[in-house]
């Protein structure tokens, strides 16, 4: 009996289903690790519009304001 075989009789119906973080827990690591991806890319995305937000705000808002003055 191979190695795939004995673990498939050990394992029962559980054999080829995907891992899960902790018994309790019905997400397995592959769903986490795309959770984990999904999120960084988020943040980053998030850091991206606060910075232009900051640069339009601190520099071209009061550029806009100075030429209505003048005017």
């Amino acid at each position: 009996m191979g190695e795939a075989k004995r673990r498939k009789k050990t394992l029962g119906e559980q054999y080829g289903q995907e891992a899960r973080i902790l018994p309790w827990v019905p997400i397995t690591k592959t769903q986490s690790e795309l959770f984990i991806r999904w999120t960084t890319r988020g943040a980053w995305i998030g850091i991206g519009a606060m910075v232009v937000a900051w640069v339009t705000i601190r520099f071209i808002g009061p550029a806009f304001g100075w030429w209505q003055i003048v005017s």
